[in-house]
């Protein structure tokens, strides 16, 4: 059984066809049919079904992608681990990152990493946590970014630790304030987050224990919206304050939530017990190093 069989149906499953797996592999699509092909022959299964909009995994698949998505991260690791003996770091660091604050925390860290480690291929997943913590245990990331409290599955690296502030437009009646507590939002329209993005359940968790269910008025995944959304008067969105600093509000006003038990506490999480590779290991190291204290350098976490 070849790796580059199995590397191409990992990459048709996750582009979610051939002609787009094909193109990230630098092939053609016949030659990843090819591949599939091959690997189906020798294993005596049909491995995809062919759908009008994509493919899907069959059973017999599903436990293929699985082991192959493990086999060809130890191959990784094992032509990377090679590679420190000798003093280099090379291979590729697969990195899932969340939609929201990834831009403002880690950009900088990357041209950093690249000039130590230039060896490396950076290869990055955006989605929300609840997704990057399934693509974790699946193993198609290696390093992913989620909120605290992490899963008993995970060990976990704090990179930021962030309170919440309440978008408000001009004329609500809390504008005014330095900070709110939460339970003045129980008769307030609120904006959260898509399904996918594991804040909304902390958020719905804090109103919970004040004894409200947040009246949500609409979701969305982007940020500019959720702002243009508020601004508009539709509603009171929670955004962590990493989301409002130095960025133009006007005419909102962005007012500290002043609870204890409702923070963006974001980390880096990584499968208990996994043996990290090289590339892995400098990335930790590296965010250690700039956030040490869970938030951007020069920047204050009082509040």
């Amino acid at each position: 059984m070849e790796l580059r069989n199995l590397r191409a149906l990992v990459e048709i499953v996750r582009q979610g066809g051939f002609t787009r797996a094909a193109r990230a592999l630098f092939s053609t699509q016949s030659t990843v049919s090819k591949a599939v092909k091959q690997l189906e022959e020798e294993l005596g299964e049909a491995l995809l079904e062919r759908l009008g909009n994509g493919v899907r995994l069959t059973g017999a698949g599903e436990i293929v992608y699985a082991r192959a998505v493990a086999m060809l991260a130890e191959s990784e690791h094992m032509v990377a681990e090679v590679a420190d003996l000798k003093g280099l770091i090379s291979g590729r660091l697969r990195l899932g990152l969340p939609i929201f604050g990834s831009a403002r925390l880690f950009a900088p860290l990357f041209a950093e990493y690249r000039s130590r480690h230039p060896g490396v291929e950076i290869e990055l997943m955006e989605q929300g946590s609840a997704r990057l913590e399934q693509a974790l245990l699946a193993g198609e990331v290696e390093l992913a970014v989620s909120l605290l409290p992490a899963p008993d599955a995970f060990d976990w690296q704090l990179v930021r630790d962030d309170p919440m502030m309440a978008l408000l437009w001009t004329d609500h009646p809390l504008a005014g304030r330095k900070t709110v507590r939460l339970a003045r939002f129980a008769s307030s329209p609120m904006i959260l987050f898509e399904q996918g993005f594991a804040l909304n359940a902390r958020i719905e968790a804090a109103c919970r224990a004040r004894g409200f269910e947040p009246m949500t008025v609409a979701r969305s995944g982007q940020v500019d919206f959720i702002i243009a959304l508020v601004a508009s008067g539709l509603g009171v969105a929670l955004l962590p304050r990493i989301l409002t600093e130095g960025r133009p509000l006007s005419p909102l006003t962005a007012v500290l939530v002043d609870e204890t038990d409702l923070r963006w506490q974001a980390a880096l999480v990584w499968r208990k017990g996994a043996r990290l590779s090289p590339a892995a290991r400098a990335w930790l190291t590296l965010t250690r190093e700039k956030l040490p204290t869970g938030g951007l350098p020069g920047t204050s976490l009082a509040g």
